[in-house]
């Protein structure tokens, strides 16, 4: 990747970084100032600040999102950045994006009515966010960077994650999506519901590896770390 594709890669990730870090500001600011958790299904007015900050940091959402962040910003200074740990945390950050829009766009927006700033930021975080990121894996890659090894590794953070969600939820009452709350669906459905959005990331996943193989690779560059 070199001259004109290298500048283009770089403004995408670093636009992509500053439209993430903008919305994430916007939500912290209106966390702290008692405004709307665009990400809340229920009222957050009975919630401590204390609790507003865990439970906001506790969505997939704003985790994928804050992965996102963080390898944008390392994409934007270097487009060809690679490692074994590298590879596992960039496949996190497109796998649980994607799922993020997903999830959103077929499941969640119908719940949540954000109005002014908690507009701007359910824009960045839910619509320009994940398909940016997709779309700058398209163009961009930078390949090879996926393959089977990464994709097991990169299903330790989403598993984490449910146990997380469980366990909290079990000794708090506070689940973090709806199609998630046991107490009120039920835990059979929230188990059911949990199983079928990890087939469907594992599949999102194995697509992601498959054209990441057949792709063009997009970048000159030294031999990567086996996978």
């Amino acid at each position: 990747m070199h001259g004109a594709r290298v500048t283009a890669a770089r403004f995408w990730f670093g636009g992509i970084a500053v439209i993430v870090g903008a919305a994430l500001v916007i939500q912290l600011v209106l966390v702290f100032t008692g405004g709307q958790d665009v990400n809340s299904f229920q009222p957050t007015t009975n919630q401590s600040l204390g609790e507003k900050l865990i439970n906001l940091f506790s969505y997939f959402t704003i985790q994928s999102n804050l992965f996102v962040l963080g390898t944008s910003i390392a994409l934007a200074a270097s487009i060809h950045r690679d490692g074994r740990l590298w590879r596992v945390l960039r496949m996190d950050a497109m796998l649980g994006i994607i799922i993020t829009g997903i999830v959103y766009d077929f499941v969640l927006a119908s719940l949540v009515h954000p109005t002014g700033w908690a507009l701007a930021a359910t824009i960045g975080f839910h619509y320009i966010s994940p398909w940016a990121t997709l779309l700058g894996w398209l163009l961009f890659g930078p390949r090879p960077r996926m393959g089977w090894r990464t994709m097991a590794f990169a299903f330790i953070w989403p598993l984490l994650w449910l146990v997380y969600t469980f366990v909290r939820g079990a000794i708090t009452g506070w689940y973090p999506y709806p199609f998630l709350d046991v107490d009120l669906i039920g835990f059979a459905d929230s188990i059911r519901n949990s199983a079928v959005i990890l087939l469907v990331a594992i599949a999102i996943a194995a697509l992601l590896t498959l054209l990441d193989k057949h792709l063009p690779a997009l970048v000159r560059e030294p031999a990567a770390p086996r996978d």
